[in-house]
């Protein structure tokens, strides 16, 4: 019996894309794992203590674990499902899966050299002591092997899938717009550039409807750009959705945005592509790879240039009608499959 614990504390935040991450894959290890070969322990925030139900096996996470490893011991195969995971089994015999999903502070933090030095320790530290490594996109795996010493040890994409729920009688959003729309989902935070989408809304009536946690100090970044463009009336920005006002956002919209500077993968999109919609990303980092030549990319943000960008693409989406092929491009991106390759690795892994 190959014994596996999963780090699941990063999901904590029932909104983060973390813990849609850890959800999905746990579920989908569980579906996909052979009883008779795999047994799982799932190591948890003591805020989501059951996590898969009541029908599993917990591990939940003391501040004494960093010391005390004792219930942390019980296991063959150990997957930390973050870069930066702070636990890691200091038995040597416990084989250790690491998992990548960006080394965003290289952007985020470009002009900060002793944080991204800091930063990249701390990863370093967890590839240190894996035996194998995964990325989630090939521009994450590129990333580590440019920055990053993983010693010969094998670096596999697996890439992360994508789980749509969908409530097909749902029609009362937190916010319904009036007009047309063009949606963005993901935290207001700088690093995900939202403030550069209301030029979209010059010469024509659309709105624009941005989901996700409010971060102020940007919130007052976006509408300052949106008063400068005398679109401040259709600038709605919900703050956290539900699940069913993310279903009804993304079924509903003209157009979805993902102006992104830093992604590992870039979830929001597929989920986009799911519904068919036309979707225009930041042509940097994993979108690219992830949209492949379905998406429209922004290779710059001068709001003319974007402007026309938006203008083509959605001309070329009328006339092409594409909805299908974008859809099974989403398609493509499976949990099941993810689990599948993860299997794959932990077998391995308990052979030797």
């Amino acid at each position: 019996m190959n014994r596996i614990t999963i780090d699941c504390v990063s999901a904590r935040n029932k909104v983060s894309g973390l813990y849609q991450v850890c959800m999905n894959l746990g579920n989908a290890l569980l579906q996909q794992a052979d009883p008779a070969r795999e047994a799982f322990t799932f190591f948890v925030h003591k805020k989501l203590p059951d996590l898969f139900g009541p029908n599993q096996r917990y591990i939940i996470q003391k501040e004494t674990h960093r010391f005390f490893q004792g219930a942390l011991q019980d296991c063959d195969v150990w997957h930390s499902t973050i870069q930066d995971a702070k636990i890691k089994p200091r038995n040597r015999r416990i084989k250790v899966v690491l998992t990548i999903h960006d080394l965003n502070f290289l952007i985020q933090r470009k002009d900060e050299p002793f944080k991204i030095k800091k930063y990249l320790g701390r990863v370093q530290a967890n590839i240190n002591r894996a035996d194998h490594i995964v990325c989630i996109s090939e521009f994450t795996r590129q990333t580590v092997l440019q920055n990053l010493k993983t010693y010969g040890k094998p670096v596999d994409l697996i890439y992360n899938g994508s789980t749509i729920k969908e409530f097909p009688g749902y029609d009362t959003p937190v916010y319904r717009p009036f007009r047309p729309f063009i949606f963005g989902l993901g935290a207001l935070v700088p690093k995900k550039n939202f403030h550069v989408l209301p030029c979209l809304l010059q010469h024509n009536e659309y709105e624009l409807v941005v989901a996700g946690t409010r971060h102020e100090e940007y919130v007052a970044q976006i509408m300052k750009e949106a008063a400068l463009y005398g679109v401040a009336d259709r600038v709605h920005l919900t703050g956290e959705i539900s699940e069913k006002d993310k279903y009804w956002y993304y079924k509903n919209c003209t157009a979805f945005a993902f102006p992104s500077l830093a992604e590992g993968f870039g979830l929001p999109l597929i989920e986009a592509m799911y519904f068919g919609k036309p979707a225009f990303i930041a042509a940097n980092t994993s979108l690219p790879e992830i949209g492949g030549d379905l998406a429209y990319s922004f290779n710059h943000f001068d709001p003319q240039y974007m402007q026309s960008v938006f203008e083509k693409g959605m001309l070329h989406y009328e006339q092409t009608k594409p909805m299908q092929v974008i859809r099974e491009r989403a398609l493509r991106f499976s949990w099941d499959q993810a689990a599948i390759d993860y299997l794959s690795i932990y077998r391995h892994l308990n052979k030797h």
